[in-house]
């Protein structure tokens, strides 16, 4: 285990959320020393004062300088650990010992990535639940590089910055890309081709999971299926068959998980996510005024960064 483990968040209004992490993290029962560092883009609230207060190294941004590459490459850079465990501001770790849990997972001299699972909120709906809880069932425990035929969406590639560890000797071999989306996703695949390997802890959980308003709902699906297509390539099916027949399945096995009463929202639910799958996985044809129009993040671009 590294002498020195960084805890990197980046923040814009995130007074809500923040007094929950910086707790946890502050609980965390950890051989060494630990320091929390803090790139903040512009907030307006109190979350500059509570994570100075709660001991952090906070560099100011301005919002439009804010990436998700470059911003997390600059947290690399603030951090001074060995070993730099990224949250978001409203990913809340579960228990004391998920900082340990994550750094459990460099046992191999090889890992350059290590992350742990998402924990849906009490609140959250029957759907999220069950998509949280079967996805992160499918990950290996290690993936192991290079990925050889070409990166597809998956278990396999998956890593998350709002729950994942990256080793600094590896990343100073390589960063993230300066991309405005999914720099978690690309960096798996950077690193999983440079050869190092991936790890995933199952007891590192945060408790994160987001439900949202129909039209916001579809939005987020436009943007993370945007980024697919933008990281891998991919490209979600809009045939009516087969969409139909997938909405068909997510729909009854929400039912056999939740009851009847869930049926409605359950068929809701899936198909704003068939409809933001589509068209996100489809950005490069789309004007951006309607890609702006379509993303959560008001995101005019499709900025691709497959091979």
């Amino acid at each position: 285990m590294a002498d020195r483990t960084s805890v990197a968040i980046p923040v814009r209004n995130g007074a809500a959320d923040l007094p929950a992490v910086l707790d946890a993290i502050r609980a965390q029962r950890v051989e060494g020393e630990v320091d929390v560092v803090v790139v903040d883009s512009g907030s307006t609230d109190s979350s500059v004062a509570l994570c100075e207060d709660a001991g952090a190294t906070v560099e100011r941004i301005a919002p439009e300088a804010f990436s998700h590459g470059g911003t997390r490459n600059r947290l690399m850079e603030l951090a001074r650990g060995d070993r730099v465990a990224f949250l978001t501001q409203d990913a809340v770790p579960a228990h004391d010992g998920w900082l340990a849990a994550l750094l459990d997972g460099f046992a191999g001299d090889d890992v350059g990535l290590v992350c742990g699972p998402y924990l849906p909120r009490p609140d959250a709906s029957p759907m999220v639940k069950r998509e949280l809880e079967e996805w992160f069932a499918t990950i290996p425990p290690v993936v192991r590089g290079p990925l050889g035929g070409g990166a597809r969406p998956g278990p396999e590639t998956f890593f998350s910055s709002a729950n994942g560890a990256v080793s600094r000797a590896a990343w100073q071999r390589v960063p993230f890309r300066e991309v405005p989306y999914a720099e978690d996703q690309r960096l798996a695949v950077d690193m999983l081709n440079a050869g190092f390997a991936k790890a995933y802890v199952p007891h590192a959980g945060v408790v994160h999971s987001h439900d949202y308003l129909p039209l916001e709902r579809f939005r987020r699906w436009f943007d993370e299926f945007r980024a697919l297509r933008e990281v891998y390539g991919y490209r979600a099916p809009l045939a009516p068959r087969p969409v139909l027949g997938t909405i068909r399945r997510e729909v009854a096995r929400d039912r056999a998980a939740a009851g009847d009463a869930v049926v409605w929202e359950s068929l809701c639910y899936h198909t704003l996510r068939a409809l933001g799958a589509g068209l996100g996985t489809r950005a490069d044809r789309l004007p951006a005024a309607v890609r702006r129009l379509c993303s959560l993040e008001r995101r005019p671009t499709y900025e691709p960064s497959h091979p």
